[in-house]
């Protein structure tokens, strides 16, 4: 997919990409072969997308190899669990990660409790960090 294809925040599509992005830059990261944590991420106010699961995804290393699953449950938790409302995501991926609104907008959601993160995101590096860009890219 190239980046000048954008895809609907919020649609299956979106999720699928996300996880193809997570997943390559995981592996390009050389991950240890002993992690083994699951990362789950949601929309607080998901709408229902599959069977129970709502919108998010849920990004599992077993042995540094990735893999993901587009929708989690409502209550569905990770080594690493991230919950923001739809709004809060929506608002933070119109913005790049230089930008310096993005960060103002982040602390902002993270103090008034429309996005919360649990667990130890340090676990999975750096790497993470960086495929914020490339989905705001591809994102309408």
């Amino acid at each position: 997919m190239t980046e000048d294809v954008k895809i609907t925040q919020g649609s299956l599509e979106w999720f699928h990409m996300i996880g193809g992005i997570l997943a390559h830059a995981a592996r390009s990261a050389n991950l240890p072969t002993d992690i083994n944590l699951t990362f789950v991420e949601r929309y607080t106010d998901g709408a229902e997308i599959d069977d129970g699961l709502v919108q998010g995804i849920r990004l599992d290393f077993r042995k540094g190899e990735p893999s993901y699953r587009v929708g989690v449950g409502r209550a569905e938790r990770g080594d690493v669990t991230v919950e923001v409302t739809s709004h809060a995501a929506r608002i933070l991926n119109l913005h790049l990660s230089g930008d310096p609104t993005y960060k103002a907008l982040l602390n902002r959601y993270q103090a008034d409790g429309d996005r919360k993160a649990e667990g130890d995101l340090s676990r999975l590096g750096d790497w993470l960090n960086e495929t914020h860009d490339p989905i705001v890219l591809r994102t309408k």
